[in-house]
């Protein structure tokens, strides 16, 4: 499991999550930040600081969001 960044993101880009990440799984994309899966240890260090509140643990993503937990994964298989 990982933590997702999800759509209050968008546009946003605050950068506070890539500061605080010990393993540097965060990468910015065009339009919002996106955490590699394969690399996220599940800390919880870029939850607590993100000041949209965009990041959630896996299986806590909201309903609405849920389409967030694939554009995360897609975003490092290019």
């Amino acid at each position: 499991m990982a933590f997702i960044i999800t759509s209050p993101c968008k546009d946003e880009k605050a950068a506070e999550c890539v500061d605080v990440c010990p393993v540097e799984c965060i990468e910015e994309g065009e339009d919002m930040f996106y955490i590699d899966p394969e690399i996220c240890i599940d800390c919880g260090a870029c939850e607590a600081v993100c000041p949209v509140e965009a990041i959630y643990h896996e299986d806590d993503v909201p309903d609405g969001e849920k389409d967030y937990i694939q554009l995360n994964r897609d975003f490092f298989k290019s």
